[in-house]
């Protein structure tokens, strides 16, 4: 299933997350120490004050999860997010990414979101596949913007129109204003035809 993500889904997406921060040979993340379960606790709950975080669920383990966040404070940016997803190691290239990020534009689109943006470490051949696959076409990069493991890293950005632009358009709507209504729920399914 693929469901809002809880406080109780920390440990899971800890287990998920720790090795893209402490592994030596990745460089997926610029954090180089997984956060504690209450820091992941307090990040997803912050998440949900106004976008989607998922999880992909099957028989009470976490397979994989994606969640947005606002592209930038400034009030002109509201309407844009950046977005993330990271698939339990076991688990890539099994369609779960897909599925997640199907639902998770979606439910933005239903929300009032009009631009998704996603960055990547350079090389992420893995990554850049997904994206592509959903639709994204990449933007830019940012040559040597972080040093991680001894080395300076490039990330790429990936744009991602979720919808047609409109004059004036609406503020985007609150996720927990959405989340019990029909459409909501409709927009959460929309991925798991996705899941193998």
């Amino acid at each position: 299933m693929i469901r809002l993500a809880t406080e109780s889904d920390a440990v899971q997406i800890l287990d998920i997350y720790a090795p893209f921060c402490n592994d030596s040979s990745s460089v997926v993340s610029f954090e180089v120490e997984p956060p504690s379960q209450d820091e992941m606790m307090s990040r997803i709950n912050s998440v949900l004050q106004q976008l989607p975080w998922l999880v992909c669920e099957q028989n009470g383990q976490v397979l994989g999860y994606a969640y947005a966040g606002l592209h930038r404070q400034r009030a002109a940016y509201q309407w844009s997010v950046e977005v993330s997803v990271y698939i339990r190691d076991t688990e890539r290239r099994s369609g779960i990414g897909q599925a997640l990020y199907t639902s998770l534009f979606q439910i933005l689109t239903l929300q009032g979101y009009f631009n998704a943006y996603a960055g990547m470490t350079l090389p992420n051949p893995g990554s850049a596949r997904l994206h592509e696959k959903m639709g994204f076409k990449p933007i830019g990069t940012y040559h040597r913007v972080g040093y991680k493991n001894g080395a300076w890293r490039d990330v790429a950005w990936y744009e991602l129109s979720l919808q047609p632009l409109v004059s004036n358009p609406e503020q985007p709507q609150n996720i927990n204003l959405t989340r019990n209504s029909t459409e909501f729920k409709s927009a959460l399914e929309s991925g798991i035809y996705l899941l193998r």
